[in-house]
């Protein structure tokens, strides 16, 4: 029985036994760790190939990977995915899948063809499309990462309001179940509403129960922001990749991102791998500014439990 299916016989059933059935299903999620490659994703957000392949040689395949959003896939296509795969590159290709199941899947596979290492889909999709993406990686050997993006670090909680109704904001005081995966003794929130790790805001509320629908469907991790790390970390334990946007260096302008962290404090919320972009991609020398991020980072990831 899936996740969904086990999700749907629960529904006619209610108090502990619901609560039991739930449980059963999400212990079902594998979800993956961090591999031992750079945990620093470079954005290539570039108009042409040519820009891109160029920031790309003054980088080193062995200190980052790189990402090739919607932008630059619309114009150079797979041909600049392979390019930076023949210069050594890890690549994350960041196109957040979202449509019918059929579709997504080919779309994942097409992509796991080009030898992606990492490749993301939409978790509000739901259920069948998850399902669908991660089945369609299962025949390859070497498949790439399969990550749920929940709630884009570009929003805060009145953009989400307004694209979702204002309505329709879970309460974050509504469900307090624990996530089998979540450490011994975790409550399910991290502390409470507000503490350190927990629930602090209904958008947070959002991205946990988005994260526990990409797990529950066999996803290996989230895109989320620093902001919610600690508190996704705590809840669903170490086997749950957190890929973490919206990175600034100390002083840097957040441009047009709402919930930003230093690498410093995204790596002790307990982020696996940040992507960062105009700080290297704007820089006089990226290579020196990619090493700089990476040195942060490890000094946080120090910090974490």
């Amino acid at each position: 029985m899936t996740a969904a299916e086990s999700r749907r016989t629960t529904s006619g059933q209610s108090g502990s036994a619901a609560t039991e059935s739930m449980a059963l299903s999400r212990g079902k999620a594998k979800g993956a760790r961090p591999d031992s490659g750079s945990p620093i994703i470079v954005a290539l957000d570039f108009p042409t190939a040519a820009a891109a392949l160029n920031l790309a040689e003054q980088l080193d395949p062995a200190r980052c990977r790189v990402k090739v959003g919607k932008a630059l896939f619309t114009r150079a296509g797979p041909a600049v995915v392979e390019a930076l795969r023949e210069r050594g590159f890890q690549v994350f290709l960041d196109l957040k899948f979202h449509d019918i199941p059929a579709t997504v899947a080919g779309a994942a596979h097409a992509a796991a063809e080009l030898g992606v290492w990492m490749l993301n889909v939409h978790a509000i999709g739901g259920s069948r499309m998850l399902q669908a993406a991660r089945e369609a990686l299962e025949p390859f050997k070497n498949r790439p990462h399969l990550i749920g993006v929940t709630v884009l670090t570009s929003m805060d909680a009145a953009d989400w309001r307004e694209a979702h109704g204002a309505g329709r904001l879970p309460d974050p005081q509504a469900e307090r179940l624990p996530h089998p995966q979540a450490p011994a003794g975790a409550d399910g929130n991290g502390g409470g509403a507000g503490g350190a790790g927990g629930l602090p805001d209904p958008l947070s509320a959002r991205v946990a129960e988005l994260t526990a629908l990409s797990l529950d469907n066999g996803l290996d991790g989230v895109v989320c922001s620093a902001k919610e790390a600690a508190m996704l970390r705590k809840r669903f334990g170490s086997n749950c990749l957190l890929v973490t946007p919206g990175i600034r260096p100390p002083g840097a302008p957040p441009d047009d991102q709402r919930r930003t962290a230093t690498p410093f404090d995204a790596a002790a919320a307990g982020s696996d791998y940040l992507v960062v972009g105009r700080p290297v991609t704007q820089s006089p020398n990226p290579a020196a500014a990619v090493e700089h991020i990476r040195q942060d980072f490890e000094k946080g990831r120090q910090q974490t439990p």
